[in-house]
This record gives structure tokens, sequence and C-alpha cells, in this order.
């Protein structure tokens, strides 16, 4: 069977649709062996290699069968495999690796017809429909710290991946806006505005230090901590006084967190803790059912195997916690939103917690006992940020830094190096502040996304900001020169997509081609495991592939620049698609 057009996909599932006829021909009588696909170590080998030879031997040696090893099965899984306009040429390696030499005119043909039908036509296919990411999460009437940017950061990162491989994401901001601190909070602002009407947010000051002089007075006073006490029994009992006192301070601390959110150009959807609140009876009558919540020591607890401590729902006092608010928000968020994966980006520090908690979800059957099914649930860990003297980010006074001063300061940064290089001549102020704005902010969130979440990371203005090595700056500057051959060329891009043809003759021509055509698999693959530097690295070395095709291939003026203006702008497009993903917006001249 001729199978010229396989659509669909990244380049590595349409590869396993095509490996899969062919082991349905070879080994028809194991059915449930997937194609294992990976792309070569070695590029002198091939492009892609079929490593499924071994296993196979292994499961069919000893039964009444034709083959006499590995090395046959993989040439007869060679020898079954469909025609197709993808595959140039395949070879047999070691113990039946089946290598794969993709053809140069498919990879040609691929990239241009993604040039004109767009690049979402690369999305990957996911196997869920809808995803919760719940990120970002501050706490009311505390400031944002650094903490808090990296939740941010990688959270909406991981949703962005999501919503392009066509997931429907609800985002979450699941703000700590309830709890027995608002009793203190309330009893202070009725105490400095008997009427509790605030005039203004300026009146309250800084919420942080308007939080701190409550929590001094709690501590200090005990006839303030005792009012304070029974302010949280009023709140939760619903009256109106206490109910508008605690709506003004979320809304104070709300338009702070906006202030970030909208430098970052970060999307949410708030539902506090106060939000689930009223579901957390149902879901604690669900799991008693079940006979998972046991008295110890006056409070309501589930046991975990292997944990030493119990997953406290029910204080002793017989007030709610973390652990009765992220039970009722799971089973809302399976049976009432019906998302399939349920994404938590926290810090590492809070992993034994959703370890216990998923782990009660599944003995209570709300999710399955295997994480490969879905739905499922994932905690998303990351490290500390950590000031250049390696400890813990913070300013000089051992307070946490503003997010806000932060960003506002990698950008004044960007802004001086701009000025610095004469921009402030050729360019407007718009231009400038544009610019600046996201070459800083993007310097930041990248800085953080290209490392491995799950370690600390420094944070370095100087590190960030260089225009040398993997850093955004490299890379914006990177895109903006594609940008500027186009533009040189004096072609017309959109023209030359209609009627030119892209040929990838030379070797860096078609590297560069290739690398470009596993950006769907990236994505999957940073999805699926939840890690965004995969995505970070990918882009880094598809600039390093630029820069060797650009050194090698005279674009403008030679005999094939239809052909490499194609190939710039197919790099440009995915390069926007990596910033978008990445929550960073490119530059287009430099």
């Amino acid at each position: 069977m001729a199978n010229d057009e396989v659509t669909g996909g990244s380049l590595k599932q349409q590869l396993a649709k095509l490996f899969e006829e062919s082991l349905r021909i070879t080994v028809p009588e194991e059915l449930d062996v997937d194609p294992a696909i990976a792309p070569c170590q070695n590029p002198k080998f091939g492009d892609y290699q079929c490593n499924n030879a071994m296993g196979l031997w292994s499961k069919v040696k000893g039964k009444s069968t034709q083959f006499k090893g590995p090395q046959p099965i993989g040439q007869a899984i060679m020898k079954n495999l469909p025609a197709s306009e993808m595959v140039d040429s395949c070879s047999i390696a070691g113990p039946g690796f089946v290598n794969v030499v993709l053809s140069r005119q498919w990879i040609a043909k691929s990239i241009q017809k993604m040039l004109v039908d767009g690049i979402e036509t690369w999305a990957p296919k996911l196997p869920v429909k809808r995803a919760v990411v719940d990120f970002s999460s501050p706490n009311i009437a505390k400031e944002m710290h650094v903490g808090h940017l990296r939740s941010t950061i990688i959270g909406d990162t991981l949703a962005r991946m999501l919503e392009y491989s066509n997931v429907e994401v609800l985002r979450r901001n699941h703000v700590g806006d309830w709890g027995t601190q608002f009793g203190m909070l309330i009893e202070y602002l009725f105490e400095k505005f008997p009427s509790g009407e605030v005039a203004s947010d300026q009146a309250i000051g800084d919420l942080e230090t308007f939080y701190k002089a409550s929590k001094q007075r709690f501590d200090s006073d005990p006839a303030f901590k005792e009012r304070a006490q029974r302010a949280v029994v009023s709140l939760q009992a619903g009256e109106e006084k206490y109910r508008k006192a605690w709506a003004h301070i979320c809304e104070i601390s709300r338009r702070g967190y906006e202030k970030v959110y909208q430098r970052l150009g970060v999307h949410l959807e708030e539902r506090g803790e106060s939000f689930y609140n009223p579901y957390i009876p149902g879901a604690l009558e669900l799991l008693s059912k079940k006979g998972l919540i046991e008295e110890s020591e006056g409070a309501r607890v589930i046991f975990i195997e292997g944990k030493n401590i119990p997953l406290i729902v029910v204080k002793k006092d017989g007030g709610y916690n973390y652990a009765s608010t992220d039970l009722a928000a799971l089973w809302y968020r399976l049976n009432e939103e019906k998302a399939e994966w349920i994404i938590y980006v926290t810090d590492v520090g809070q992993r034994e917690h959703f370890e216990m908690f998923f782990t009660a979800a599944k003995r209570a059957g709300w999710l399955p006992a295997e994480d490969i099914k879905y739905p499922k649930a994932s905690h998303v860990g990351f490290g500390l940020v950590l000031g250049e003297d390696g400890k813990r980010f913070r300013t000089r006074s051992t307070e946490t830094v503003k997010l806000v001063d932060l960003l506002d300061e990698a950008k004044s940064k960007c802004k001086a190096a701009l000025i610095e290089r004469g921009k402030a001549k050729d360019w407007t102020e718009e231009e400038l502040e544009k610019t600046a704005e996201a070459v800083g902010y993007g310097a930041v969130k990248y800085a953080d996304l290209k490392n491995n979440r799950t370690t600390n990371y420094t944070f370095s203005f100087d590190q960030m900001l260089n225009d040398k090595g993997n850093t955004a700056v490299y890379l914006l500057y990177a895109h903006a020169r594609i940008c500027s051959i186009i533009r040189k060329s004096g072609k017309d891009i959109e023209e030359l997509k209609k009627t030119g043809t892209l040929d990838l003759v030379h070797p860096d021509e078609r590297t560069l081609g290739l690398h470009l055509l596993q950006f769907a698999e990236v994505v999957e693959e940073a999805c699926t495991n939840l890690l965004p530097n995969v995505l970070c690295e990918y882009l880094y070395n598809l600039s390093e592939d630029f820069t060797r095709f650009y050194t090698n291939c005279q674009v403008v003026g030679s005999a094939e620049e239809t052909s490499r203006l194609l190939l710039c702008e197919a790099t440009a497009v995915v390069m926007r698609k990596c910033f978008h993903l990445l929550g960073i917006t490119p530059v287009y001249k430099i």
C-alpha cells in the first residue's frame, strides 16, 4: 500500500503509524506492541530509529516462531514497512535496529505546507481534551515573591503549550483568600477604620505592612487575639459587615497582583480557597463513606501507607485546612469541570503534601490507581530562586523582593543598553519602550524556564541580559536578524510562499529543515513531561542550526535565494511560536 499522505501528528507520530502497519504484518500475534521510535543518536546512521526488534525477540523466542534472533525481526520490520514518500532509505544496525533516512523532498514539502497552512497545523495530538492548570496562587494581603514568579511563569508556559495542542485549559489562580489570618486582618481594619469603610487603597497603605502590623497585635494583645478569632467565626457565618471587609482586603490585593500579571502578559481566572469552601463537607462525607477518614488525637485524618504522619482533613478545633480545601477542589475539578488532567504548579517543598493528597484521591476511587491513566493529577514542583550569594533571593533588608520592582528593573536595564547602542537616535520612544519591555520581561522568563524546573536557579541580571549564549536576548536578536535578512532581500515573502519552491540541497539546509520539522514532537514531550526547558533547548539549538546554515549558505543574491528565503521564514515562524509558548514577545528589529 503506498502511504503517500500520512497527515497529522508530529513527525515521530507519523513514522510510528508507518511502523505500526509493519509490526502488524511482521508479528500479527503480538497485538500489544507499540512502535518504539526515537531520533538517531548518531546522524550518520539515519534520522530516526525503530527499536522494537530486541523487545519482540524476548517475547517470541521459545514460541513457535519463524525468527532466529532479533536481527531477522529487524529485517522483517524493514521489509514490511509500507511504501511512503516520507522515507528515503532504511538500513539495519546491530541487533535489529531499523535506521530511517527521511526524504529530503518530503521534509521540504512538509515545511512549505506549514508556511502556507500555518504553524497551527503542526500542533501535536495529546490524549486529553480538557485540563486544569493551577498556578501562581499568591496569598491575599501578602506580597508576591519570586517563588510566585516561578509558579506564574512555568504555569503560563504549560498552559500555552497545552492550548497550542488543542487542549481546553482552565487557568486557575487558587489564591489564599480564606482562613484564620482574615480574622486578624479584618479586626485590625475595623480598629483603623471603625466604619469598616476605607476611602482608598492608599489609606491602608502597603498591604504587607498592614499584615505585619495586624500580626504583631495578634501575637502581643490577648484581647485583640480573642476578637480576631471571633471575627473568623463571623466571617465564616457570612455576616455582612465581615464579608464586606474581607472582600475589600481581597480586592486591594488583587489589584497588586494584576500589575504583575499585566507586565508578564499572563491571564488567570481566580478561584480562591473561599470558592471551594462550600464543597468541603460534601467531599469529606464521600471520603467518610469509603471508610477513609479516622479519628486521631481529636482530629479527623486519612492515614497514608508509607507516611509517618497522616493527612489531617479536619483540625482539632473543627476547622478545615489545605488538605480539606485541596480535596474539595479536586472533587469539583473532576466532577463539575470535567477535567481529565489537573496540574498543580508549586515549589518542590510541597511534594509530600501532594503525594499524600493524590494517594487519598486514588484510594477513594476519584483517580485511577495507575499514573498513566486519565483522569490524572500531577504536581509540577520547582526549586528555589537564589541570589548571586547562593542564598535565597532577597533584598538587603532580608525582605523578599517585590516582583513589580524586579520586572521594572529588568526593563530599565534593557532600555539603558538600547540607548547605549545608539537606538535612541533611530527609534521612537514607543519603539524603545516596547523593545525594552519585550527583551527585559522575556529575559526574566527565559532565565527561569531554560533550567530544569526541579533545580534551584540563580537570579542574575548580568547573566539573563547577556546577548551571548543561551539567553532570551541572544534568541530575540537572532530572530530579528532573520527578519532583517528577509527585509533586505526586498522580496515579498507572502508571494514567495505561494510561488517559490523549497529545496534542501546543502547538508546544513537539510539539518535545519529536519530540526524545524521536529518542533511538534518537542512540544509534545515538553507537555507530556511538564518540562518547559525541553522547548528552550530546542529553540536554542534551532538558532545554532540557523547560524551554521547562514554562515555556509549565501541567501540574498544566490541562485538558491528563493528557497533559502523560505527556509529563513520557516525558521522565523517556528521561533515566534516558541516565543509565544514561552510567553515572550518577539522583536523584529534591533
